[in-house]
């Protein structure tokens, strides 16, 4: 069953006519998830200091957002998460993930990082690949210079984020020794451009996220190639990736009205089979979205404190780098 409080935000969100991304343009779009944030999102967390960075980039500076829990020493190096936001990869800035980034900061006692990458259409695919994998290695050759242990490194985002996070791990993997990724924490993450699933198909239209959306998104992000091969790339579809063999340990989160649902399970799937050792839990009575929603779903709040514990656990798992 659909969470009474869920229900409630899709009614509001009917009630007051705000249309669909498919039926806006980019920039109208973006407008929308950028308000829709004030009624959805609770205020930041006090105790987390956030401090603007910049990281070179292959078309110039990459804008980057540091999440620091002021309840630890500033003498203290912490472990780092890079996150990646998600919007289908032409929506989401720094400031629609600002509380998110803030209380997985505090509750996994870590540095996040936010990822400003560049957005489609005006960038189009392999533009946000392309700044993602520059941040994170900027990021674990200089994050000890800003007070974090760039040794115990996670990749995670959200939706399109989580389908980048996959990315930057599958191709740290081959760029092997650096950098090293610890972990990927992947919330309801697109892991297969155009994927014909059960949960596509019933979840389609009706739940935030609709079928239609996942089309636009996939064709201002891909652009004229959003029709050819170039949909079946690793780098655009991490589910096809040859191997999957080697990759961090991963938490691998989806929500049960959620169109992405089955393409995140496949992709734990394919993680387990190969071998890595993987977390699945889906929280069934969700939407697309939620984790970013703790102003009007509680469960947004049990979902940030599950992923913090696991990063957490994952960062404990690596020894700390030593001063």
């Amino acid at each position: 069953m659909l969470d009474p409080q869920a229900r409630v935000l899709l009614d509001l969100i009917e009630k007051n006519g705000i249309p669909q991304v498919w039926q806006q343009t980019p920039l109208e779009a973006r407008q929308t998830y950028r308000e829709r944030r004030f009624f959805s999102q609770e205020e930041p967390p006090a105790d987390v200091q956030s401090t603007a960075l910049s990281a070179p980039g292959p078309h110039g500076p990459i804008p980057l957002r540091a999440f620091r829990p002021t309840t630890v020493l500033a003498d203290v190096a912490l472990p780092v998460l890079i996150y990646f936001h998600g919007g289908g990869w032409v929506i989401g800035d720094l400031d629609t993930h600002d509380v998110l980034c803030s209380q997985l900061a505090r509750e996994s006692q870590s540095v996040v990082v936010s990822v400003d990458y560049r957005l489609a259409p005006e960038f189009e695919f392999p533009a946000a690949v392309d700044d993602c994998w520059a941040a994170t290695c900027w990021i674990a050759e200089h994050g000890h210079r800003l007070g974090m242990d760039s040794s115990r490194l996670a990749v995670g985002g959200d939706s399109a984020g989580g389908n980048l996070a996959a990315v930057i791990s599958l191709m740290a993997r081959d760029q092997a020794p650096h950098p090293s990724i610890a972990y990927q924490l992947l919330i309801y993450p697109a892991t297969e451009m155009d994927a014909a699933t059960e949960s596509m198909r019933v979840n389609g239209d009706g739940f935030l996220l609709s079928s239609k959306s996942m089309l636009w998104f996939m064709k201002q992000y891909l652009g004229d190639r959003s029709n050819t091969a170039e949909i079946k790339t690793w780098r655009a579809s991490p589910l096809l990736a040859a191997s999957h063999a080697s990759l961090p340990p991963a938490l691998v989160l989806t929500a049960g009205f959620d169109p992405l649902r089955d393409e995140g399970r496949m992709y734990a799937d394919k993680l387990s089979a190969a071998g890595t050792p993987t977390q699945y839990i889906c929280f069934e009575r969700q939407i697309h979205g939620f984790i970013t929603m703790s102003r009007v779903v509680d469960e947004a709040k049990t979902a940030v404190s599950l992923c913090a514990n696991a990063l957490r656990r994952a960062f404990d798992a690596v020894s700390p780098q030593k001063a």
